[in-house]
Parts: structure tokens; sequence; C-alpha cells
């Protein structure tokens, strides 16, 4: 079971859809998820947001995604859900030129995210802002639009892409079937 943590995007019930070819799911809204009561997870998914962690107090958010610190499991944070894994970590946000458009990502490290993809992906965006690569983590892909396309943990299996792989076709649907094999890597 992946757990798709809902932070309001339009857009989560196609994370759903496409996890759910793969595994069961269940999705959670932000504020009702509490890490403890889903001891059955394999992995959680965090969702976009239609929220500009510029313009608001990041606070609320960020004692919401606390056990990201301690967990253990494959997480994956798209869009919103990468920039909060980011902050969690110490990454900065800055306000970057609007970006609602197809985008050629390049994947610059080894990632299990991209597993069986392309050097070069042409994957959706939908945001106006970005984070810093936070300490810890390694920059995986960037565009011409955004540095951290996408990042994962060193050691841990923490991900973020900022673009929106739900919305991204084909290419976007391997890397959210690639994060389901992570997670069912990760359990045995």
């Amino acid at each position: 079971m992946i757990v798709i943590i809902d932070c309001g995007s339009s857009k989560t019930s196609l994370i759903e859809s496409i996890v759910y070819e793969f595994m069961d799911t269940r999705v959670i809204p932000l504020f009702e998820f509490q890490r403890e009561q889903h001891s059955d997870a394999l992995g959680f998914v965090i969702s976009g947001a239609p929220i500009l962690i510029t313009e608001v107090d990041t606070e609320p958010y960020l004692k919401q995604f606390e056990w990201l610190k301690t967990e253990t499991l494959p997480v994956l944070g798209i869009c919103f859900g990468h920039q909060m894994l980011g902050l969690t970590f110490g990454a900065l946000s800055n306000r970057q030129r609007e970006d609602r458009d197809w985008q050629i990502i390049e994947v610059i490290a080894a990632c299990p995210l991209f597993d069986k993809l392309p050097v070069e992906i042409e994957l959706m965006e939908d945001h106006c802002e970005a984070i810093s690569i936070p300490k810890d983590f390694i920059h995986v892909a960037v565009s011409d639009a955004t540095v951290n396309e996408g990042m994962m943990h060193h050691t841990l299996p923490l991900y973020g892409v900022q673009f929106h792989p739900e919305v991204s076709g084909n290419h976007g649907a391997v890397i959210l079937e690639n994060f389901v094999h992570i997670c069912e890597t990760h359990s045995k």
C-alpha cells in the first residue's frame, strides 16, 4: 500500500490512478495525516498544492512534515511535496518565473526514479517557486527553468521532483511506476 498525502492539488486523483495500476493506494488529506496510523504503508507520495511557500507561513506545514526527518520508508514529494521535503531538511525557497508548460528535464545523476528513461525527458511543470538542494541530498535533475528539478537523499529513500509526473504522459507514469518499484524493493 502506498499512502498519498493530498495537499490540495487538483492532480492528486491522477497520482492515485497511476500508482493504483501497480499497488493499492490510500489518499489522506494533509492535515488528517498522522504517520503512526500507517504501519501497513510501503511508501508515501506527497502531492502538489495550490500554495505559494514564499507567501505563506510554512510553519504549520513543516510541523505536519516533521516525521520526514526520521522516515525510513520511501517518500516521493511532487512539486509542493518536493518543496516541503527540501525545506524540512534545510533548503531555501525562492520565487521564479512562472512555468506551467512542458520542460526538457535533464537527468544529471543516477537515480532509481529515472530508470528506463532517457537522459533528457519532456515533463510538465506547474509552479513559480523553487528550492535549493538541501544538505545530505544529491542533485539528480535540472532544466533551463529550474535548477532543482529532482533530488534524492544520500542515504534515505527520500525523493523529490519539482515537475508533475502525473500529468506528463508515459514518461511521467514510468517515474511513478519506478517509485512503486522502489517501495516494493525496499520492503523485501
